[in-house]
């Protein structure tokens, strides 16, 4: 979202002063600054940090999705500023913007409603030259930050504010409930949009390679994470919660969510989003105690230190660390001469101190380092994780060691990464298990060449790293690149136009779902959370979500 000055604009520049990305011009030391009519917005450099509409003594700001119909030519004026001024003052230099082709628009499907395809829609419908639509196969939007991000965790799940606004821009349209392949093609998203992005993530987890992976009772941390947040494909899923120890294997921000809600106070949780389906078996769970494993050292550790952190908050939870924390040797003689990288440190600090917490809790989370699983062992279910112990050779290397045993468990999640699958009509790099692309343009092969029209964006580009912020990056240059090449004649819209997907996907048995009914689905939901003292209650089967959402079955 980009804001916009109004007619009221006093110039006294005071907004000028607190814009942390030096988007409004002219600044009082350029020499258009005296003679100026009024200050502009740059949409293209406006960051929707609200800065100026608290400074602003006229209130002449606006976010451009709050304007009056009066005001709505200020979007334009504010943007025809920057096509013949090189901007100069103030204390940080953007590069100005490709010119778009004069009296052309681009039409442009999104397949997919997660993070990397918003962050890529908020940056081309800036331009009011191009219309998004969004395609994705569930009623509901946001992709991970509803079926992924740990209920728990709801500050994180404050990023829908910044979704939500691009939602309601004049140039985006949702097709929810609507699965690409299926209701619509590869093919007849192209013969309909100048440029189809594909942000579909990587929905698949990876595989331990041992012997008993698939066993009952062993399960894709993909599939337990998507069960408790009450993603439709998921809500019949059933888990076995008896006996008293699972293990974990991974140590990433998703082994740590998954250790933390079998051990939560169910009673906390009640006050989550977390799916009811998800609080009934927790409060039966057994679960006492969570064995997290992970292959390398500490220091090595794939959580963030934030979410390390977030495990003190747990109730009645004790955190049990190795009783003696081995670091690499290049990582112990940092430590020793104070160079060891911070991020580290602190990593490796926090660890030290759960080590020295008292412990009293009916509860605990153990942390098995340097520990790799060999087999899971069992009849009829999961019973052991058989291990062997690694050590450190030089270099954060690691072998094993002559060292193995078992451990008791009745339950086993598998947390070693997503892999993302072969998308139908896209090139697949099977090694690297991504689209090729080259600055997001999708190739036709591993180091082929630009298939015009077609862009990735996300885990289905770069691979399952990185978080929202990471998204965020990753979908903006998405949208750069087809901004580019709209202005460079690249793309251009075919000619059939998109004005039949909704009569063609309805047609095809898709119940679609609008910014309408995505809105009455958020409403219900919403209001029966208040109800309930919680964020707010999921509707999880979509059937339940196509009836608030008030899509017939028949339509």
């Amino acid at each position: 979202m980009a804001h916009v000055i109004t007619r009221p604009c006093c110039n006294d520049g005071t907004c000028v002063a607190v814009c942390p990305v030096n988007c409004i011009h002219p600044t009082p030391d350029e020499p258009d600054f005296l003679t100026a009519e009024m200050l502009y917005i740059d949409p293209d450099t406006c960051i929707d940090c609200g800065a100026c509409v608290d400074e602003c003594p006229v209130n002449a700001i606006f976010p451009d999705d709050q304007l009056e119909a009066k005001d709505e030519p200020y979007l334009q004026i504010n943007a025809d500023y920057y096509k013949d001024h090189d901007v100069e003052g103030g204390l940080v230099r953007h590069p100005k913007p490709p010119q778009l082709p004069e009296g052309q628009e681009l039409r442009v499907a999104i397949v997919g409603a997660g993070p990397a395809a918003f962050y890529a829609a908020e940056e081309l419908v800036k331009k009011r030259q191009i219309h998004v639509d969004m395609f994705d196969r569930l009623p509901t939007p946001y992709g991970l930050v509803r079926a992924g991000v740990a209920p728990d965790h709801a500050k994180t799940k404050g990023v829908e504010s910044t979704f939500g606004t691009v939602e309601k821009k004049r140039n985006f349209t949702y097709h929810l409930n609507v699965e690409v392949g299926t209701h619509i093609t590869g093919d007849e998203l192209r013969e309909r949009y100048g440029a189809v992005l594909y942000a579909v993530g990587a929905p698949h987890d990876r595989r331990l390679g041992i012997e008993g992976e698939y066993l009952d009772g062993s399960i894709a941390a993909t599939d337990f994470v998507a069960w408790y947040n009450g993603h439709p494909d998921y809500t019949d899923h059933t888990f076995d919660l008896s006996a008293e120890r699972a293990v974990v294997i991974g140590n990433g921000n998703v082994a740590l969510d998954v250790a933390r809600i079998l051990v939560s106070d169910p009673d906390q949780l009640a006050r989550t989003d977390i799916a009811d389906h998800a609080l009934e078996a927790l409060r039966a769970s057994s679960v006492r105690e969570v064995v997290v494993m992970g292959r390398r050292g500490i220091e090595h550790g794939a959580f963030t230190n934030s979410e390390f952190l977030s495990l003190t908050e747990l109730d009645g939870v004790d955190i049990v660390m190795p009783d003696q924390l081995v670091l690499s040797d290049e990582a112990a003689a940092a430590e020793a001469d104070g160079s060891l990288d911070s991020v580290i440190a602190t990593k490796v600090r926090l660890a030290r101190e759960f080590a020295d917490r008292p412990r009293g809790g009916d509860r605990r989370i153990v942390f098995e380092f340097l520990t790799s699983p060999t087999s899971i062992v069992g009849s009829d279910g999961v019973e052991k994780v058989a291990f062997v112990r690694n050590r450190y050779i030089g270099d954060g290397k690691i072998e094993a060691t002559d060292e193995t045993g078992e451990i008791d468990a009745g339950m086993v999640v598998r947390s070693v990464g997503y892999r993302g699958r072969p998308v139908p009509g896209l090139p697949f790099d099977d090694d690297r298990a991504v689209v090729p692309n080259a600055d997001s343009r999708v190739l036709d092969g591993p180091d082929g060449t630009v298939v015009p029209g077609l862009y990735v964006a996300g885990w289905i580009k770069r691979g399952p790293t990185g978080g929202i912020g990471r998204n965020r990056y990753c979908g903006e240059e998405a949208a750069k690149a087809i901004i580019a090449d709209f202005a460079d004649g690249t793309v251009a819209n075919p000619d059939l136009d998109a004005s039949d997907v909704i009569e063609l996907v309805t047609s095809r048995g898709a119940h679609r779902v609008d910014l309408d009914g995505w809105k009455a689905i958020d409403a219900v939901e919403r209001d029966a959370g208040k109800q309930a003292g919680r964020r707010r209650v999921k509707l999880v089967t979509v059937g339940a979500l196509e009836a608030a959402a008030h899509v017939s079955a028949d339509s």
